[in-house]
């Protein structure tokens, strides 16, 4: 799995491209812990590269979501592919997460 990220104004764009499951999730949260520990606070999870979420990978997304109730910041996902918006709403995370079309308009509805 590739993750990059970049800063739009005051929201963090976190792009994620391949798998996102038990052997890619550590290195997610991971990722995602440091970016928290910078001082940031709104996120945006473009999912438009991702291929394929297990559960392993619900539970890193879980855990950032988590990490930013924790610190009262805000969190969007963007861009999802029919698969994974699939494996969201038969787990029941497409009730949990706030879900955009479009990279801009979680931008926005987080801004």
């Amino acid at each position: 799995m590739i993750i990059t990220q970049q800063v739009q104004g005051d929201i963090v764009i976190v792009s994620l491209q391949g798998r996102l499951d038990g052997s890619t999730s550590a290195s997610l949260e991971s990722a995602f812990a440091k970016l928290v520990e910078q001082g940031n606070g709104k996120f945006v999870f473009n999912l438009q590269g991702l291929d394929y979420v297990s559960s392993a990978g619900l539970r890193s997304l879980l855990s950032a979501a988590k990490m930013v109730k924790v610190i009262q910041g805000r969190l969007a996902l963007a861009h999802m592919n029919e698969q994974v918006k699939e494996v969201f709403d038969m787990s029941g995370f497409s009730s949990i997460f706030k879900l955009y079309e479009t990279e801009n308009e979680a931008v926005n509805a987080i801004n």
